[in-house]
């Protein structure tokens, strides 16, 4: 096995521009494994672990701009305010030594339907930068899953950051399994109110070949919010309201059954998890603005 390591952005894209088949790792929680068990075994490893910038993040007046190999941990402690929502999940995602070394961008790249990170990027409205010797451009998170464990880069390109838009109302996640960490998700999911444009996104991960977005239920979600008024008079959402929400939710998945659950557990699951999701983040919404707690300015940071 034959293993590359670029000092700079420039050296990484040249690399996969020779060498396409090359298998990017950073962190390693993902590609390790799969080595380690014997289920991979590629002719050429290409380490991005001294590309300095995919370790940064920049915050702006409406998103944040996070450099693939960002871990969670850096996520949890500094982009709570910005990204509630990712860090939530961030928490979630194996142990404190995995939260230290894996990245949303390695999370992407993977494209695990079971992926901590899909459902909330779903949810807040996220867009891959993906870069190849040839340019850049950019994929909406939502067109960037393709199949299982199958996603939209072209041979030649590396991912070299994700763009998230800053929170601005209440998110929340939710996951199904049998601990609250170190555990692949039996189901998962994401809500976020966008009070700027009166609109709810959701994720949900776990339950279908790719992360999915439960459009159905957005659409039906939005026209009863906008109907019956409720982002200005922030009032109580009828339960009729709630469960069919959570209908549509469930609705909206094509699970299997498999080791973790079965198709009709996880139907359930993302059900009990969307209703509860949408009373938390319509309670922090009726407390009043600010209360998502997005902070102003922005930041560089590594």
């Amino acid at each position: 096995m034959e293993f590359l390591r670029p000092a700079s952005w420039e050296e990484a894209l040249a690399a996969k521009a020779e060498h396409p088949d090359a298998v990017p790792i950073a962190g390693g929680t993902d590609v390790m494994v799969e080595l380690n068990f014997g289920r991979r075994r590629p002719e050429r490893l290409l380490d991005l672990g001294r590309v300095a910038e995919l370790h940064e993040w920049e915050t702006g007046p409406g998103s944040v701009r996070l450099g693939a190999a960002v871990p969670y941990a850096r996520i949890m402690e500094h982009l709570r305010a910005q990204l509630p929502g990712l860090a939530m999940a961030a928490r979630t995602v194996g142990s404190p030594q995995i939260r230290n070394r894996g990245s949303v961008g390695g999370n992407l790249g993977a494209a695990s339907p079971a992926g901590d990170s899909h459902p909330p990027l779903l949810a807040a409205g996220a867009e891959v930068e993906a870069v190849s010797v040839r340019g850049t451009r950019s994929i909406p998170v939502e067109e960037f899953y393709t199949g299982v464990k199958r996603n939209a880069l072209a041979p030649d390109e590396l991912i070299r950051a994700v763009h998230v838009a800053r929170a601005d109302g209440p998110q929340q996640f939710s996951k199904a399994g049998t601990r609250n960490a170190m555990v692949i998700a039996v189901c998962a999911f994401a809500l976020a109110l966008h009070p700027a444009t009166r609109t709810v996104r959701t994720g949900i991960g776990s339950a279908a070949p790719t992360p999915v977005r439960a459009r159905r239920a957005e659409d039906f979600l939005n026209g009863a919010l906008a109907e019956e008024r409720l982002w200005d008079s922030r009032r109580a959402i009828a339960p009729s309201v709630a469960e069919h929400f959570a209908r549509l939710c469930a609705d909206s998945c094509a699970p299997i059954d498999d080791v973790r659950g079965t198709a009709a557990y996880r139907r359930h699951a993302v059900a009990v998890m969307a209703r509860r999701t949408l009373a938390w983040a319509w309670e922090e919404h009726r407390a009043g603005p600010g209360a998502a707690g997005p902070a102003e300015g922005g930041a560089r940071c590594a």
